[in-house]
């Protein structure tokens, strides 16, 4: 197989999105409903819940962005297995296997975007408790003027306005503190909650110095996470660079041994082998860096 041979399949593949653009059949809807479609079915619950979500804030992928992502990752992914290995049948199977990740890219994207919208969410609903307790001194009060205030969304808006409806049915606030806490285990959230009970035990006497610091508490640990989303998201960037230059360390072999050497060694059986179990960890790495960098978002 040559390169010529390499270069009419991603013609093709060019030729096939431009057909499909002028026939009104956009190449990345297609992608969008097929792949997407795929993982929805057998995707968990949550996972639905999730893109919904994305969907309602915008953020989801759109066609074109799904048409750009698979042919960046299958194009990049064509010239880098063909560079080593020079077959292209082999190529073409590492492509279909790189498309059908794009699934996963874009589930922990949204999962990304879920958890920074619920932890916005969730600062939002802690200072604004902490502001409407100064007026009502009364937590159940507090959390039905954070809900009558429209500043929340579902989910964190529905669960609070259940945590209300289990202080009444229960006559205490107890319960109520441990589904919420339980239910969104946010460092803040907890310590908000332990607060207003021990205020609504003892009493509300002096209770504005330890709000003002449950306060600072908040303003502090919001700044520490967007810092930390910064920094994350450089690091992010250097690690998909590194990545991307170790799959590429082919082509410096090629350039040492010159390229007829590193074909004669491909026909020894060990090294098409050891190619192979390279490409497959390095994109393990990749997977698991992705994975790290969408996961755990506003963590504490």
């Amino acid at each position: 197989m040559h390169i010529e041979e390499l270069l009419f399949i991603t013609v093709v593949v060019f030729g096939l999105y431009f057909y499909r653009s002028k026939k009104d059949q956009n190449i990345g809807k297609f992608f969008q409903n097929n792949f997407q479609g795929l993982y929805d079915k057998f995707a968990p619950y949550s996972y639905k819940a999730v893109r919904e979500k994305t969907k309602e804030l915008g953020q989801e992928y759109t066609p074109r962005q799904y048409t750009i992502q698979v042919l960046a990752i299958g194009g990049f992914t064509a010239v880098v297995t063909y560079l080593y290995f020079y077959n292209l049948l082999i190529s073409i199977v590492y492509v279909l296997l790189s498309v059908l990740v794009v699934p996963y890219l874009s589930y922990l994207r949204s999962k990304r975007i879920y958890s920074e919208f619920v932890f916005e969410q969730i600062q939002t609903y802690t200072s604004n408790v902490i502001m409407e307790f100064a007026t009502t001194q009364s937590f159940v009060k507090s959390l039905e003027g954070v809900v009558n205030s429209g500043v929340l969304d579902n989910p964190v808006k529905s669960d609070v306005q259940h945590m209300i409806d289990m202080c009444y049915d229960n006559g205490t606030i107890d319960e109520a503190l441990i589904y919420m806490s339980q239910l969104y285990p946010f460092y803040i959230v907890k310590n908000m909650h332990q607060l207003f009970l021990q205020i609504t035990k003892e009493g509300a006497r002096n209770s504005a110095d330890s709000l003002e610091n449950m306060q600072n508490d908040i303003d502090m640990l919001i700044e520490s996470v967007y810092r930390d989303r910064i920094e994350r998201a450089n690091f992010h960037r250097n690690f998909l660079q590194f990545g991307i230059m170790l799959y590429l360390m082919v082509m410096l072999v090629q350039y040492l041994l010159g390229r007829e050497t590193y074909l004669k060694l491909l026909d020894q059986g060990f090294v098409p082998i050891l190619l192979h179990v390279a490409l497959i960890v390095n994109t393990y790495f990749l997977l698991k860096g992705e994975k790290y960098y969408n996961e755990n978002v506003g963590a504490e």
